[in-house]
């Protein structure tokens, strides 16, 4: 086998190869064998039918089939042997391959465009200014999430008098005639969701067994409200656009709990709890702080990366080979939609080639360990969005995992490892800054 690979010009090279019989003879005699001993051609019983009849029937395909296994194969040893950094795949060139004639020919010579990356240096240095902001956690902050958790743990109480954000329980009636009126019991409504003021303000500092009348239409921002309230279609509605009575029959009230002993040991459920007010509120300071330094780390990975491509703007790539490329492995992709998605394209290529040599100049690995660990960090947040601040350890372990099994999952998550790595080693090379932040100004930031 000969393998030739041209002057690289413009990024561009042609890869020249020639088989020879030895390349691919012996896998074609042994595809032949496995043939011969499955084929079932009438008059022959199994394994007996002659080789010239096997040949003369799949003899072609099977050529065609080991020779195209061949090429792929040595293709990538040679790119893999001579340290070629390729960009997609070896492309073929139609214009330098010869016609090829299965039948008088035993030699084959095969011509494939190959794009390589170009030369550049995606590394910083002390020129390069980063900011490590610092985001002061305040009094209020800690106080806002204590009530909060006072609100979580708080508990529904039945209650006297109606206030803002109480929900109500009652018989709803239309006031009108008519074997269509409107009555429904154990009907729900809550004054806080009401855009009438006006209506709103007659339901406050009422009692139980009050009697309110009302036009839902003007309490309720929408048909869908009403509909629902009422229990009917929202088709429906129109038909209904007359007073009701409320008669209030329960007031349910939400009361948060109270900031003590038994709050301290619900917030952090198997752990120790804190004696007093003031260790509590420590360690929601400390948690506030920790979440705080995620979004800061989250901040400079985000300036890093910028930093990085910013030196990768002038990186010239072959434009029009990529474009083949592209349009070869996505069938379906059309020219006006690859000429939109295109400059997001050699962005993301950019980027990809600038990890990779980070990553090898810096000595980076992802390793199991730190996949799993990153996964448990994304499971905890997403626990935290629903509230859940304190999960047990084999709950996240478990559904950690679970996210693992998925591909699109654990791809995303090697790739965030890989990158959270090259920006802490690009932290000790730049120049940092640290900066002291209120949360407000932080957040506009991102602005």
């Amino acid at each position: 086998m000969k393998i030739e690979l041209s002057e690289i010009k413009d990024l561009m090279g042609v890869l020249t190869m020639t088989l020879e019989p030895q390349d691919y003879q012996e896998q074609v005699e042994k595809e032949m064998k496995q043939i011969r001993q499955k084929a079932n051609i009438p008059g022959f019983r199994p394994g007996m039918v002659p080789m010239g009849l096997v040949k003369k029937m799949y003899g072609k395909g099977v050529m065609a089939e080991v020779i195209n296994k061949t090429i792929g194969e040595k293709l990538g040893e040679y790119i893999e042997n001579e340290h070629l950094n390729v960009l997609g795949d070896p492309m073929p060139n139609d214009e330098k391959t010869p016609a090829i004639d299965f039948d008088n020919q035993d030699t084959f010579t095969f011509a494939f465009d190959i794009a390589v990356a170009p030369e550049f240096d995606a590394n910083l240095n002390g020129k390069n200014k980063l900011v490590n902001y610092q985001i002061t956690v305040t009094d209020d902050m800690v106080t806002n999430q204590v009530n909060s958790y006072a609100e979580r743990f708080g508990e529904y109480v039945e209650a006297d008098e109606v206030k803002e954000n109480d929900v109500l329980k009652g018989l709803l009636k239309e006031v009108k005639d008519g074997a269509d009126a409107i009555q429904k019991e154990n009907a729900m409504l809550n004054p806080a969701y009401m855009k009438s003021k006006t209506i709103q303000k007659k339901f406050i500092g009422a009692k139980k067994g009050d009697v309110i009348t009302f036009d839902p239409m003007k309490a309720y921002d929408s048909e869908v409200e009403v509909a629902s309230m009422l229990d009917i279609k929202k088709e429906q509605v129109a038909e209904h656009k007359s007073n009701f009575t409320f008669e209030i029959q329960g007031i349910t009230r939400h009361e948060a709990a109270k900031v003590d002993g038994e709050l301290f040991a619900k917030v952090y459920a198997g752990d120790n709890a804190p004696k007093d007010e003031k260790e509590f509120r420590a360690r929601v300071k400390a948690e506030i702080e920790a979440n705080m330094a995620e979004d800061s780390k989250y901040k400079f990975g985000l300036d890093t990366k910028a930093a990085i491509m910013k030196k990768m703007e002038n990186v010239a790539l072959p434009e029009a080979f990529l474009k083949r490329w592209v349009k070869t492995t996505n069938e379906k992709l059309t020219d006006e939609q690859l000429e939109k998605d295109f400059p997001a394209m050699i962005e993301e290529l950019k980027w990809h080639l600038a990890k990779d040599q980070l990553m090898k100049k810096y000595d980076i690995k992802v390793e199991k360990e730190d996949v799993e660990a990153y996964a448990k960090e994304v499971a905890k947040m997403q626990f935290m969005q629903y509230g859940l601040m304190h999960i047990e350890e084999q709950y996240l372990n478990s559904y950690a995992q679970e996210m693992l099994k998925k591909d699109d999952q654990l791809r995303g998550i090697v790739e965030r490892v890989a990158e959270n790595k090259i920006y802490e080693a690009l932290r000790g090379v730049a120049k940092v800054e640290d900066k002291a932040i209120s949360h407000e100004d932080f957040g506009k930031l991102f602005n």
